[in-house]
């Protein structure tokens, strides 16, 4: 049996594992490009990057009604806590957790971090992404909202992620053509792209980023299913 990944829209990814359980990252269920019809059936772990609402505005919600273990900066947990979430750990760049079986590593991303609160933000840690290397041996890494930096090659070095989940929308990250370039620091064998066309402004394509990464003789497979279409890897 397979892990089967889903792209929820946005930067949400389903990651059911072999042994059933799911790992749910940066939920907004709300997004425009949400599948229709799809419904969480459980979430046993949820990874938060940062604390734009775009990438936990559903976290709360999905905490109390399944209660998972919440890993995301100390600082957004700090604030889960206010908000009446228990079960969440707190870590910081450079730190891994065991939780169901996976290896989990947070990683350095370029962006901003903030939340949203009655009256203005909060202060949101740093933006982050993870690693994770799942009980079947094999890792993926969700960069979260970011540039490309290269120090993406130490990710590689380190942790030689085979599927690389990458923002591509432009304006609020990086491009297609800095998504290329990431792919060449990060060497996977397949790319998710993540952060595109959710509004107008986010004119990135995974057709412009396939062309790139074609162009540049990178054997890599960029996957461009529809929003609720699972995936085995």
């Amino acid at each position: 049996m397979s892990i089967e990944i889903t792209w929820l829209g946005h930067s949400t990814v389903q990651v059911e594992l072999q042994s059933g359980e799911v790992i749910l990252i940066d939920p907004w269920l709300e997004n425009p490009s949400f599948p229709e019809g799809f419904e969480l059936k459980r979430v046993d772990l949820m990874l938060l990057t940062h604390g734009h609402f775009d990438h936990i505005a559903s976290a709360v919600e999905i905490a109390k009604k399944f209660s998972p273990h919440v890993v995301a900066n100390y600082e957004i947990v700090q604030w889960l806590g206010t908000q009446g979430v228990e079960k969440a750990t707190g870590m910081n760049k450079g730190g891994s957790l065991d939780v169901l079986g996976c290896r989990v590593t947070m990683t350095h991303a370029q962006h901003s971090s903030s939340i949203e609160v009655e009256g203005g933000t909060v202060y949101g840690g740093e933006a982050a992404g993870f690693v994770v290397k799942t009980p079947n041996g094999r890792t993926f890494y969700h960069a979260g909202d970011t540039n490309v930096f290269s120090d993406m090659a130490l990710i590689a070095r380190l942790y030689q992620p085979t599927l690389a989940m990458l923002p591509i929308g432009d304006l609020l990250t990086m491009d297609p053509k800095e998504a290329a370039v990431a792919c060449e620091f990060l060497k996977p064998k397949q790319v998710l792209p993540l952060h595109y066309g959710t509004f107008p402004a986010l004119t990135g394509s995974p057709e412009e980023l396939a062309d790139l990464v074609d162009a540049a003789g990178m054997q890599i497979d960029v996957l461009a299913a529809p929003p609720g279409d699972a995936f085995d890897w």
